[in-house]
């Protein structure tokens, strides 16, 4: 499907973790209530290697591996109505964008804050750059345009 990362739960509550890794603490503590699947590439990236994050005058220095910044992302899709059909249609237009655009494999977030669901697309480190690929992906998807929209928010950049 493109998302560098899922994660489904059903109302869990998850202690902070305190041995092994985060991700077997809340699966395990979950009781089956949570499924997460990340690639096992993603993976020792994010559990070997710290997020780092220090800004200079010229932006960012990234570090090797995963790096967390703030920047900008196109949001697709958001809808908190027909609850019972929401997540099936932000993943449905986040494989519509990767269909048509694989460069963002790997970079299409679709997710739900309760009781909405958003698809978002891209890690841009300017609004320039997210501006660009918005216009693109107007052109592409006219029947979405009017929902889509560049968004300030956290996102990732693997070096």
């Amino acid at each position: 499907m493109g998302v560098l990362f899922s994660i489904s739960t059903a109302n869990a509550e998850v202690e902070p973790a305190t041995s092994s890794t985060i991700i077997e603490e809340i699966e395990s503590g979950s009781e089956g209530r949570i499924t997460i699947d990340i690639p096992p590439a993603i993976l020792r990236l994010i559990l070997d290697e710290p997020v780092k994050e220090a800004p200079t005058q010229e932006g960012p220095v990234l570090h090797h591996g995963v790096n967390k910044m703030s920047g900008y992302r196109i949001q697709v899709f958001s809808d908190g109505r027909n609850q019972h059909s929401l997540e099936s249609r932000a993943k449905a237009r986040g494989a519509a964008i990767l269909a048509k655009f694989p460069k963002y494999r790997g970079q299409i977030y679709s997710y739900s804050e309760s009781p909405n669901w958003y698809t978002r697309v891209g890690n841009f480190q300017t609004s320039g750059e997210a501006s660009e690929a918005l216009s693109e992906l107007k052109r592409a998807f006219p029947g979405f345009a009017s929902e889509m929209r560049v968004v300030k928010t956290q996102i990732i950049v693997i070096k």
